[in-house]
């Protein structure tokens, strides 16, 4: 936690180009050589499609750690809110780290989401994907009390049900409340080919890397065991990351 929260205040610092060794320093002069003026790439905008999901940041990092979310899960909404905007700035603005994510296709609900996440420009992914991590409680419940006839006609996993699922639980209106044309939702909605993928990609991380629950992670490929929350994931960036690791040669750098 001590690793985070100094890494925190240097990267704060770091962006308003003042080294963390200067910050107690007079910096009236603004040609003083304790600021740093050198341009600074944005790395948290940066997003690309990968071979099962979608990559936010440099992805020429020092490493990558791969998020495996389901849309369903009450645990992958906690680890949005509490973990996002402090990898954000830590550890993926700087370019440090780069994180993929990754779905788990778990239920017909999950599908339904995963696709309208996945809609429209790889862009605005990240967007998408908080947003529907952020209001989970809102739509999850009103799936949850939609009568078991309407929820066993949206699990046979049709288009034409998915369509239907969107419809009822406003999941297509949060996209376009947001910009997105009706057209462009309904056609994700129904695109069967993208549907397969994603449970192909699902079931080949759980075939590889032995995913069982959500949230997990892996770092550079290889499964951090046991971590499922970001307390715990906290906990293994910083030792890796944290300044008493770089200052004792243990951490990635």
């Amino acid at each position: 936690m001590k690793a985070i929260v100094t890494a925190l205040a240097a990267v704060a610092a770091a962006a308003l180009g003042v080294p963390a060794a200067a910050q107690e320093q007079d910096l009236s002069n603004p040609d003083s050589d304790f600021v740093d003026t050198t341009p600074k790439k944005a790395w948290q905008a940066e997003i690309a499609r990968t071979e099962r999901g979608f990559l936010i940041g440099n992805p020429d990092a020092e490493a990558r750690l791969s998020e495996f979310i389901s849309y369903t899960c009450p645990h992958c909404a906690d680890f949005a809110k509490q973990a996002g905007p402090s990898m954000d700035l830590v550890l993926v603005a700087p370019g440090k780290l780069g994180v993929e994510v990754r779905p788990v296709i778990r239920n017909w609900l999950d599908m339904t989401v995963t696709l309208l996440a996945q809609c429209g420009d790889p862009a605005g992914f990240k967007d998408r994907h908080r947003l529907f991590l952020y209001t989970q409680d809102e739509w999850l419940s009103r799936a949850a009390n939609a009568p078991q006839s309407q929820q066993a006609a949206w699990a046979r996993g049709t288009a034409q049900a998915r369509l239907s699922a969107a419809r009822a639980l406003d999941l297509d209106d949060t996209l376009a409340n947001r910009g997105m044309s009706l057209s462009e939702i309904n056609a994700c909605l129904m695109d069967d080919a993208a549907a397969k993928r994603l449970v192909d990609n699902s079931n080949a991380d759980r075939a590889e890397l032995g995913i069982r629950g959500t949230p997990s992670f892996a770092l550079d490929g290889a499964l951090l065991k046991g971590v499922h929350d970001w307390q715990a994931l906290r906990g293994v960036l910083a030792a890796a990351y944290g300044p008493e690791s770089a200052s004792t040669g243990t951490g990635s750098e």
